[in-house]
C-alpha cells in the first residue's frame, strides 16, 4: 500500500464509521434487511431504493417448510444458485452462481451479522459454514452481481448474507434429528447414518443488554467420494503381469470423455466418518440513546477419518488392495493398482472466530458503524498414509501430514451514512487480510506428527478498498444510485519449498542441505500490488403501485487468492501448480429487471443479465492420469448470457397452499483466449444451462396442531466440467449431470412447544453426480422444541 493511498485511508477512517446503506454486509443495516424482503403492497413503501440489484431470501418460518439439516442448505432453493453439498456434514460446500461454477468458490462472499464467513484460501475451502448453527438462523437472503460498491470485488458473481436471531425475551429452543441414506453404485450397496443436536439458549433484559448461546453436535458418515480407475490404452486394455493375481470384482464403464475405464473401488479417502461441535456465544447492549455494540465468539471443532473399500476378491475370497491383478472374467486384461490408490487419511480441526460491531440505531442525517472480525484455524492436522486398508491403521507405514495451523484472515469495515430528503450518502473504507502456512511435514509413522518437512507453500494478501455510494431521489417514483469502489491489493511473503535430490541456486532460489542428504529447495516470491476502480449505477423507476423497473450495471474486481498464487502442493493422489502472475478478474455486469407485487402475499419477478469477465481465473484438472493434475490459468474473456424468472405467491386460491418457484437459463461461453484458441466458443464449466427450483408447502392453520407438507423440485441441466466441453458422456462418476431432485417434508406441532417432523431429500433416489456422486434417497426425522 503506498503512503499516499494509507493516508487516505485512515483519514477516512478516523473521520467515518460504518452505516450499512442496504443489505450491504450486515453491517448497520438490521432494519433495512428487515423490509427489503417483506412481500405486499403496504410494505412496498418501506423497500429501500439505494439496494442495487435484486434480492431472494428465505426467513426462518419459510426454512423449516424444507429440509434443513446443515446451514448451507438454508441456500439450496434461492435462484440461480448451486450448493455443492456432497454429504451430510461437508465441509466443503461451494457455491455456484449464475455466471461462475463451483470450482470459483472465490466469486462468492458469505456473511453472518455482517461477519465475513467467505474462506479465500484455498481451492475447496468453502465459506465456512460450520460457524453457524440451524436453530439460529433467522433469515438467508441472496444478491446476484457485483452492484453495491458497499461490498468487495468478491462480490463479482454472488452475496449471500445469514441473519441469525436476536432474542426479544427470554428464549430456548433445541432440536435432535437422525438421518439414514441409501446408497448404490458399482454394484456396493449402503447404509449411511447421520445425527445431529442442536441448541439455542438467549435473553434480553430490560436495560436492552442480550446474550444468546447456540450449541451444535454431529456425527456422519459420507457415501463414497472418489473411486480408482484406470482407462484403457489406445490399443485396449494392457496385458497382465506374469505373476498376476486373479480377481473377481472389477466394475467397467466409460468415463465422462466416453473412454473405456476399468473401477476398482471407493479410495482417496472414500468415506467420510466425521465428528463435529459448534458452540457460538453473542452479546449485545445499547451504549446510551443512539450507540448499541455487539461481540461475537465461535468455535468449531471436527474429526474426519475417511476409509476406502476395495472391490477386489481374489480365489479365497481375500480382499485385495494393492498389485498387479488380472480379470478373472477377462483373463487378458490386466492392471496395476498402486499402493496408494486406498491409503486412508485423517484430519483433526480446530477453528475460532470473533466479531466486534458499534453502530447507530438508524436516524435522519448521519449514522455510523464498525465492524471488525477475525478467523484463526488454532490447529489443522491433516494425516495421510501411504499404505491402504486396512495394513495402514494396524501396521502404520510411512505418510505424511500437512498442518494449516496459525492461518486465517481479519476483516475491518468503516462506513458512514447521510439519510437526507433526496439523498443517502453512504461512505466507507474496506481492509482484509488473508495468510495461509501450510507445511507437509514427511512421517515415518503417518499416525503421528511428522519432523521431516518435506514441502509447503505460504503466502499473505491484503485487500484495502474507499468507496462511495449515493442514491439519489431525482424524481417521486425515480431512483438513481451511483458508486465507486477503490480497491489495492498486496500479495507478499509468498514462498514454495520442496525437498529434492539437487537444487541450484538461483535468483528467487536458496538451496538448504538436509541431513538425509536432500536439499530443500526454496523459493521466494517478490511482493505483487494490483489496484483496480468499480464503477457503479442503478435506475430504479416505480412505473405503478404494482410494477418496479430497475436497471443496474456494475463492475466487480476478484483478486487472485494466496493459493492460485504460491500451491505448488504434492500429494501421493494429486498435484497443484498455481500461476503466482495470475491477473485479476474483471466483471462488468448489466442486469434489467421487473418486478410486479399486485397485491399482499404475490411477488413475479424477471431479470436479464449480461455479464463479461475478462482475465477470468480458471482452474482445470485432470483426473486421466495418477496423480491428478491440477493447474490455474486466466482465460482472456467470457460472457454470461442469462434470464431469471422468481415467482412467490400465497393467493392460489387454497388458503394455506403457497408456492415458492424460480427458474434461471444461462449460456456462459468463452469468447477469447490466447493461451488456448481452442477453448473459444466452448462453455463455461459447471455453469448448466437451466437451474428451477420449486418448493410448494401447505399448512392446515385450522388445525390445532397445524401439520404441514411441502413438496421441493431442484432441478440442473447437465453441464461440463472441463474447458475443453469433451466431457459428454456426464451421467457417470466424474460428470457433471443433470439432475431433478425430489424433496419431501411434513410435520405437526405437538403439545408444549414440541414439532416433530419427517423428510425425505432425493426421495426417488435420483444418481446424479458433481464429479462426485451427490447422496441417495435420505431419510430424515426430526425433534424440535422451542420456548
Amino acid at each position: 500500500m503506498n503512503s499516499h493511498f494509507r493516508v487516505r485511508l485512515l483519514a477516512l477512517g478516523a473521520a467515518l464509521a460504518a452505516h450499512a446503506a442496504a443489505f450491504a454486509q450486515g453491517v448497520a443495516s438490521d432494519a433495512q434487511l428487515e423490509t427489503v424482503v417483506l412481500l405486499g403492497r403496504a410494505l412496498r413503501a418501506q423497500l429501500p431504493t439505494d439496494v442495487p440489484g435484486n434480492l431472494s431470501g428465505r426467513s426462518a418460518e419459510e426454512l423449516r417448510l424444507q429440509n434443513l439439516i446443515n446451514p448451507e442448505d438454508a441456500l439450496a432453493q434461492l435462484p440461480g444458485l448451486t450448493v455443492r453439498k456432497r454429504y451430510v456434514g461437508d465441509r466443503n460446500a461451494l457455491l455456484g452462481g449464475r455466471s461462475f461454477g463451483t470450482l470459483q468458490p472465490s466469486r462468492a462472499l458469505a456473511y453472518v451479522d455482517g461477519y465475513l464467513i467467505s474462506n479465500f484460501l484455498g481451492r475447496f475451502d468453502a465459506p465456512r459454514w460450520n460457524m453457524l448453527t440451524p436453530e439460529a438462523i433467522a433469515r438467508v437472503d441472496l444478491l446476484q452481481g457485483p452492484f453495491s460498491a458497499l461490498l468487495p470485488g468478491n462480490s463479482i458473481g454472488a452475496t449471500a448474507l445469514v441473519t441469525e436471531r436476536e432474542p426479544l425475551r427470554f428464549e430456548a429452543a433445541a432440536r435432535l434429528s437422525r438421518h439414514e441414506q441409501g446408497f448404490t453404485l458399482y454394484g456396493q450397496r449402503d447404509r449411511l447414518g447421520s445425527q445431529q443436536a442442536s441448541a439455542y439458549l438467549a435473553q434480553r433484559w430490560q436495560s436492552g443488554l442480550w446474550a444468546s448461546l447456540s450449541l451444535n453436535h454431529q456425527v456422519a458418515d459420507s457415501q463414497p467420494m472418489q473411486y480408482f480407475n484406470l482407462l484403457a490404452g489406445p490399443n485396449g486394455w494392457s496385458k497382465p503381469a506374469a505373476q498376476a493375481v486373479a480377481v473377481q470384482g472389477i466394475q467397467y464403464d466409460r468415463d465422462p470423455n466416453g473412454q473405456p475405464r476399468a473401477v476398482f473401488g471407493a479410495s482417496a479417502g472414500a468415506y467420510d466418518h466425521t465428528e463435529q461441535s459448534t458452540a457460538k456465544l453473542k452479546l449485545g447492549a445499547p451504549l446510551g440513546s443512539r450507540w448499541r455494540a455487539s461481540l461475537m465468539w465461535a468455535g468449531w471443532k471436527q474429526q474426519s477419518d475417511a476409509h476406502n473399500r476395495s472391490f477386489l476378491r481374489d480365489a479365497q475370497g481375500q480382499t485385495v488392495w494393492v498389485g498387479a491383478v488380472r480379470d478373472a472374467t477377462n483373463p487378458e486384461r490386466g492392471f496395476v493398482i498402486p499402493g496408494t490408490a486406498f491409503a486412508p487419511s485423517t484430519r483433526e480441526e480446530q477453528h475460532q472466530q470473533w466479531g466486534l460491531s458499534l453502530k447507530t440505531q438508524p436516524a435522519a442525517g448521519w449514522n455510523a458503524s464498525l465492524v471488525a472480525s477475525g478467523y484463526e484455524i488454532d490447529r489443522d492436522r491433516a494425516h495421510q498414509a501411504t499404505l491402504p486398508d486396512p495394513r495402514a491403521f494396524s501396521e502404520g507405514g510411512a505418510g505424511s501430514v500437512t498442518r494449516r495451523d496459525g492461518t486465517g484472515w481479519g476483516t475491518l469495515e468503516l462506513q458512514a451514512l447521510w439519510r437526507g430528503t433526496a439523498h443517502r450518502v453512504a461512505l466507507g473504507a474496506h481492509h482484509n487480510r488473508y495468510r495461509l502456512d501450510s507445511p507437509t511435514y514427511a512421517s515415518s509413522d503417518w499416525r503421528i506428527e511428522g519432523t521431516t518437512l518435506s514441502q509447503a507453500y505460504r503466502g499473505r494478501s491484503e485487500v484495502a478498498s474507499l468507496y462511495a455510494q449515493d442514491a439519489w431521489a431525482i424524481a417521486p417514483d425515480w431512483t438513481l444510485t451511483l458508486g465507486w469502489r477503490s480497491e489495492r491489493f498486496r500479495a507478499f511473503d509468498g514462498e514454495q519449498l520442496l525437498r529434492a535430490a539437487s537444487c541450484r541456486a538461483e535468483a528467487g532460489i536458496r538451496c538448504e542441505q538436509q541431513a538425509d542428504g536432500q536439499v530443500l529447495r526454496s523459493l521466494a516470491y517478490a511482493e505483487r500490488r494490483l489496484r483496480g476502480e468499480s464503477p457503479k449505477a442503478s435506475l430504479a423507476w416505480t412505473v405503478s403501485d404494482d410494477w418496479l423497473l430497475k436497471l443496474s450495471a456494475g463492475r466487480g474486481l476478484r483478486f487472485p487468492n494466496v493459493e492460485e498464487l504460491y500451491n505448488a502442493s504434492f500429494s501421493a493422489t494429486s498435484q497443484t501448480l498455481s500461476d503466482p502472475e495470475l491477473r485479476a478478474e474483471r466483471g462488468d455486469v448489466v442486469e434489467l429487471s421487473a418486478e410486479w407485487q399486485p397485491e399482499a402475499g404475490h411477488k413475479l419477478r424477471i431479470a436479464l443479465v449480461h455479464d463479461q469477465v475478462r482475465d477470468a481465473i480458471l482452474r482445470q484438472s485432470d483426473a486421466t492420469v495418477f496423480p491428478a493434475v491440477t493447474r490455474v490459468s486466466n482465460v482472456d474473456r467470457v460472457r454470461t448470457q442469462a434470464l431469471e424468472l422468481v415467482w412467490q405467491t400465497q393467493n392460489l386460491g387454497i388458503k394455506g397452499l403457497s408456492l415458492d418457484a424460480n427458474l434461471t437459463l444461462a449460456d456462459a461461453v468463452v469468447r477469447a483466449n490466447r493461451r488456448d484458441p481452442a477453448q473459444v466458443g466452448k462453455q463455461w464449466p459447471r455453469i448448466p444451462k437451466v437451474r428451477a427450483n420449486l418448493l410448494a408447502s401447505y399448512r392446515w392453520r385450522a388445525m390445532p396442531t397445524q401439520p404441514f407438507a411441502s413438496l421441493g423440485l431442484r432441478h440442473s441441466s447437465r453441464s461440463y466440467g472441463t474447458s475443453s466441453n469433451t466431457d459428454f458422456n456426464s451421467d457417470v462418476y466424474g460428470g457433471i449431470s443433470a439432475h431433478t431432485l425430489v424433496d419431501l417434508r411434513g410435520g405437526w406441532q405437538l403439545d408444549h412447544g414440541i414439532e416433530l417432523a419427517l423428510g425425505l431429500n432425493n426421495a426417488l433416489d435420483q444418481r446424479a453426480y458433481q464429479s462426485h456422486p451427490y447422496p441417495g434417497r435420505t431419510l430424515l426425522a426430526e425433534l424440535r422444541w422451542s420456548l
